[in-house]
């Protein structure tokens, strides 16, 4: 598994240890952290805010001695580190047209290929930089020679690398204004941000600092890598953490813990991901031409090299992980799904709502927002009237289940078997009972359904759809079956995140309710359309036929939401599922992932037509399949292009 041809970009933010106005030893320790940022196979390395001399050296930079000892270190750290295949940005005072200026210095394989002045300078509190450094803005000059080179200079400059990938720089305050540069550098094309920072620190500041961050990483959908200057610089008035943060577009990498005065973090940054969310937000190229600003370009190659990927891959990606965020995640999904089946409710003026009860995951949680909807609509939840329909697959479990949920729930229960309805279908049309084909299975799913649409019409209500996104992705459903609704709550929640909210609702309810909701989460997921074994288990289940869900949900969601091709999400997976995240993950291995993609791709395309008729029902996230909405994709579209692909991975 490859990094780069995935165009995931390893970058490093490292902090050296300083000591302030020892321009030798400060080049050392950068020569030194440039050697592990190597070992880590990193494509570009930043340093912090004026690294080579130290930030607060204060008056000491009106000293031309250190200004001269900076450029020595400078040619030091070109000529030690020439042999390093990879972008180094470190920080230095120089002057350019007699006035002194706050540079960020960029050097590839013993060239220095752009420099860039800090354009807003912080004159206020404890920062007096107007006192020593002039702003980008007055620089007259766009180029100037350093080292004995020829570099351009300017707060124009993208750095265009192996035509593969650009960045840009900006320097601390530059990201805390109004209008941080940067903003200017994405939409002229930078991928990536890199900020040289000396950011002190002050109680709270470090959240404040990661909430800009992250912030500036989605608003300008872009990776962001900031490194500050660590606590070798003076503690004469302030404190500098060395707090380090890899960003991309609106979520943390990698960042490092509290106050050191050396450290080193990295991490991948994907380029296809940031450049297909730009590609598919049409504001974002309205604002490449109502803000356009001349940039120059500036070429250089690098080394890509080859690496194992680096890079946060949930192994479930529409599941939030555990502790509060989850809780307040599941609350929120809760809202939106009340929310869209009160307004549907309101608006028909229908106080009835039926749902077909199976005892599984999916109607569990439709029944869940039902009582939820309806307790703060004040309806009486009686009028929820949920009907299990007995079949000759269903089980004592998944019933009793069924049933006891209902009373518990104080919904009014209903049970019809639907067996004679079948049996007298398959005499009509002349089926062979024995035969345990797809039209012996949808015939039961039909019946259901008819079942519940004319319970609707007799109690002048409507059917609540219980199908979720990852079933509906797979065409999991039978088409006039289960497949058709007035209205799907689950539409826009995947499998593996029905998992997730049923349990989240389980803590709202008391001990017997809770029991309930337990025993159904740890029920095989099945339809039960076949017959159930002798010892009246379930035989018929789902993941055996399609395929794990936690497979299917992260192929739906790389496929979906980023564009990903057939190989990329291969080496994704195969990433992720070769690590347990906790003790009971299944692992898998390349010839079952494979697999199952295969049966994704092939599922998701011949299964469209059935979504371009689907039920209304909200949205929950990122990724939906309404064809009114977020897919728009004809029935007969071929698959073959990408089968080919994962073919070729055999």
């Amino acid at each position: 598994m490859l990094n780069t041809p995935y165009q995931l970009i390893r970058v490093c933010a490292a902090v050296p240890k300083t000591i302030v106005a020892d321009t030798i030893a400060n080049a050392d320790a950068i020569c030194e952290a440039v050697c592990k940022a190597d070992d880590e196979c990193s494509h570009i390395v930043v340093f912090p805010e004026l690294c080579v001399s130290g930030y607060t050296c204060a008056d000491l930079f009106f000293q031309n001695s250190l200004i001269e000892a900076c450029k020595d270190a400078i040619s030091h750290i070109i000529q030690a580190t020439a042999h390093k295949k990879m972008c180094i940005i470190i920080g230095s005072p120089l002057i350019i047209d007699n006035n002194l200026y706050n540079c960020a210095i960029v050097i590839n394989q013993g060239q220095i290929i752009g420099i860039v002045p800090k354009s807003l300078l912080p004159n206020y509190n404890e920062f007096y930089e107007k006192r020593w450094f002039c702003p980008a803005d007055m620089l007259s000059s766009d180029s100037i020679k350093l080292c004995g080179q020829n570099v351009p200079v300017g707060t124009d400059l993208i750095f265009n690398i192996n035509d593969n990938f650009k960045f840009g720089i900006e320097i601390c305050e530059d990201l805390w204004s109004p209008i941080p540069p940067s903003s200017f550098l994405c939409l002229a094309g930078a991928d990536i941000i890199f900020n040289l920072s000396a950011s002190n620190e002050l109680v709270s500041k470090r959240a404040y600092r990661q909430r800009l961050i992250r912030q500036q990483s989605a608003r300008a959908i872009c990776g962001y890598v900031y490194c500050n200057a660590g606590n070798g610089e003076s503690t004469s008035d302030i404190v500098f953490s060395g707090h380090c943060m890899i960003a991309e577009n609106g979520r943390i990498l990698s960042e490092n813990g509290f106050i050191c005065d050396q450290d080193l973090i990295c991490s991948d940054i994907d380029i296809e991901r940031l450049r297909y969310d730009r590609m598919k937000q049409s504001s974002y190229a309205d604002a490449k031409s109502s803000y356009y600003t001349p940039v120059r370009y500036i070429s250089s190659n690098i080394d890509l090299k080859p690496d194992q990927i680096v890079y946060p891959i949930e192994r479930r990606p529409f599941v939030p992980n555990n502790g509060p965020e989850k809780d307040e995640r599941c609350s929120e999904i809760m809202d939106i799904q009340v929310a869209g089946l009160k307004k549907r409710l309101e608006h028909i003026n229908c106080n009835n709502v039926i749902i077909g009860i199976s005892g599984g995951l999916d109607s569990t949680l439709a029944l869940l927002v039902a009582t939820k909807a309806f307790d703060e609509l004040g309806y009486d939840r009686k009028n929820i009237m949920g009907v299990t329909m007995p079949g000759f697959g269903t089980t004592s479990r998944t019933m009793g289940n069924a049933i006891k949920l209902m009373e518990s729930l104080n919904t009014t229960s209903i049970t019809i078997s639907i067996k004679d309805a079948c049996i007298q279908h398959f005499k009509d049309i002349n089926h062979d009972i024995s035969v345990h084909d797809i039209c012996y299975e949808n015939t039961q799913a039909r019946e259901r359904t008819q079942i519940l649409m004319d319970m609707a019409n007799k109690t002048n209500g409507i059917v609540i759809g219980t199908g979720d996104l990852s079933e509906l992705a797979l065409g999991w459903c039978t088409y006039n079956g289960d497949h058709i609704s007035h209205y799907g709550v689950n539409v826009g929640v995947p499998k593996t995140l029905v998992r997730s909210l049923v349990n989240a609702y389980a803590t709202l309810h008391d001990t017997k309710t809770k029991a309930i909701l337990a025993d159904i989460i740890d029920t095989p997921i099945s339809p039960e359309l076949l017959p159930k074994g002798d010892n009246d288990e379930i035989v018929q289940k789902t993941e055996d036929v399609v395929g794990p869900y936690e497979l299917h949900d992260f192929f739906i969601y790389y496929m979906l939401r980023f564009g990903f091709s057939p190989s990329k999400i291969m080496a994704l997976a195969e990433t992720a599922f070769s690590e347990k995240e906790v003790s009971d993950d299944v692992l898998y291995e390349k010839a079952t992932i494979l697999k199952w993609l295969k049966i994704c791709y092939k599922r998701f395309f011949s299964q469209q037509f059935k979504r371009n008729c689907l039920p209304d029902g909200p949205k929950i996230g990122s990724i939906a399949l309404s064809p009114r909405g977020d897919l728009r994709m004809p029935s007969d579209a071929s698959a073959n292009i990408w089968l080919k692909e994962l073919n070729g991975l055999e």
